[in-house]
């Protein structure tokens, strides 16, 4: 008997769920923590590789502060409650968050400026 692989709707609830740990400045263990699970199992769930239950699903929404209607809507109808949409799923994207804070660190708005101009022309834009 083979193993059938994840939804990938499972996979999208997880990466939301990753985003809005994130944003709200949560590590894996403290979620789980919250939630009454391991931190392997919050990073199952974030990667779809375990399916959320429907009852631990609320409890994350709760958790977190946001609908359980969150997880499955457009990216334009997530807005959160504080404002937060795609733009925090972008943050996803590996080493975004690291850049982003390093960013954020820079002092001299005239070296902020220069290094959003080159990524900007390395990406193209």
């Amino acid at each position: 008997m083979t193993r059938r692989g994840g939804d990938p709707r499972d996979a999208e609830i997880g990466q939301r769920v990753r985003a809005l740990r994130l944003q709200r400045g949560l590590s894996q263990t403290e979620l789980g923590n919250l939630i009454s699970v391991t931190f392997q199992q919050v990073q199952k769930y974030e990667k779809g590789a375990n399916r959320i239950s429907a009852g631990r699903l609320q409890r994350i929404a709760e958790v977190l502060g946001v609908p359980v209607a969150y997880f499955f809507a457009a990216p334009e109808q997530r807005q959160g409650q504080n404002g937060a949409g795609y733009e925090v799923e972008l943050l996803q994207t590996e080493g975004a968050l690291r850049l982003a804070r390093a960013y954020a660190r820079i002092k001299e708005p005239g070296v902020r400026l220069q290094l959003l101009r080159l990524t900007e022309a390395i990406a193209g834009d």
